[in-house]
């Protein structure tokens, strides 16, 4: 089979575990979780590619994939199933020379598919992970790390210095060239913290994979032991600055507030944008959604699918939904398919896929100004029983 070669294709990590999502994640995974009403994770960064001009990108998956490959199915929904472009999912599988099996790390993953990256020949490789929520040119970053003639480039945006030890922190010259790179310090010299998006020379990138992976005792990760290993042997980094929206929605409080920063006239972030910055998203086509008269909604997403009949406040409702009569929802994400009965209070929640609220049972609490939020979580197709309580915090 003939292969056209690429100037620069993406290498897009979605196989991650997500155990911080709790719950959420029991039987899908992190980058196939819903965000936004009618989109997942995985959207995002796909998405991003597409608007980028990237048309080759392989998605490593391996916890929980089923859902998620059917997700991507062929990529079609991104544009990504035309002639000479593809969204490829990639599996661990078995290998001849044993170096294979369930992927041991973000650069063992990248190592396994050594084969499918040579097909296309590039010149640079892009390395994205599947649960981040933001826009951004990826284009835009190539150029950059071209001009610079780097080895690898780094995306990094500033983090109140409260945060910095929670991120691989990168210490720059004045002309952003990397000279140190410190893995979750904790006193760091800068406030540069990595976003885990890459820029290689695919050339470079390939050496390193390899003797990475004769390492013995290498955790194969980027940030522990590629970066590292390139600094030290003086190649020539940067830091990409980057100053937009972005997220990592690795936890069950993270998850919430960014669906909540989607509300509002003016954003945090704007999920509408233009064409240039669209979310493309694999969707049924779904009746437009149905708004009793009885209804009250105030600063809220309602997306396609929905029967309304219940009052809704700064909240995301998600396609295919139902909100019974007399039902309270506030300050809530509510997943596809979920169910609220008429009479039932959710509060400060995330329900679920496909999960149901039974009439006048209770989901979480309200809060006063300034106090600490608790939030509660019903799993995939969980079931509030009637007249019951989910406290807040509590998850089912």
């Amino acid at each position: 089979m003939y292969f056209q070669k690429k100037r620069c294709i993406a290498m897009l990590l979605a196989g991650g575990q997500g155990s911080r999502l709790k719950v959420l994640t029991e039987k899908t995974a992190k980058p196939a979780v819903p965000f936004g009403g009618k989109y997942r994770i995985i959207d995002f960064p796909l998405s991003n590619c597409v608007n980028s001009g990237i048309d080759t990108v392989g998605i490593l998956t391996q916890y929980q994939p089923l859902e998620l490959n059917e997700y991507i199915g062929n990529g079609q929904p991104w544009g990504l199933n035309k002639t000479h472009s593809c969204a490829q999912v990639l599996p661990p599988y078995e290998r001849h020379d044993k170096k294979s099996g369930w992927y041991k790390g973000t650069a063992n993953a990248i190592y396994q598919n050594i084969d499918f990256i040579e097909r296309f020949d590039p010149d640079y490789v892009v390395i994205l992970s599947g649960d981040h929520i933001y826009k951004m040119d990826y284009a835009a970053m190539v150029a950059y790390h071209e001009a610079h003639n780097a080895s690898c480039t780094i995306a990094v945006r500033n983090v109140p210095l409260s945060e910095a030890s929670r991120f691989g922190i990168l210490n720059t010259n004045p002309d952003n060239s990397i000279y140190e790179f410190e893995e979750k310090p904790k006193k760091p010299k800068s406030t540069n913290a990595s976003m885990g998006i890459y820029v290689f020379n695919w050339s470079v990138l390939k050496e390193a994979l390899i003797a990475d992976e004769d390492t013995p005792g290498s955790s194969n990760d980027f940030g522990k032991n590629i970066i590292p290993s390139l600094l030290a042997a003086g190649h020539k980094m940067m830091a990409y600055p980057f100053d937009g929206y972005w997220k990592d929605v690795g936890t069950i409080d993270s998850l919430w507030e960014a669906n909540m920063e989607l509300l509002g006239k003016e954003p945090e972030f704007n999920i509408r944008g233009d064409e240039r910055t669209k979310i493309y998203a694999r969707n049924d086509a779904l009746p437009s959604s149905y708004i009793d008269e009885k209804a009250k909604i105030v600063n809220a997403f309602v997306a396609e699918g929905c029967e309304i009949y219940g009052d809704i406040r700064h909240s995301v409702i998600s396609v295919g939904c139902t909100i019974g009569e007399g039902a309270q929802v506030e300050d809530s994400v509510v997943m596809p398919g979920v169910v609220i009965e008429p009479g039932a209070i959710v509060r400060h929640a995330i329900l679920g896929e496909n999960s149901k609220v039974e009439r006048n049972a209770v989901v979480g609490g309200a809060y006063g100004p300034g106090e600490k939020k608790a939030i509660s979580v019903t799993s995939k197709g969980a079931v509030v029983a009637a007249n019951t309580v989910l406290l807040p915090g509590e998850m089912l």
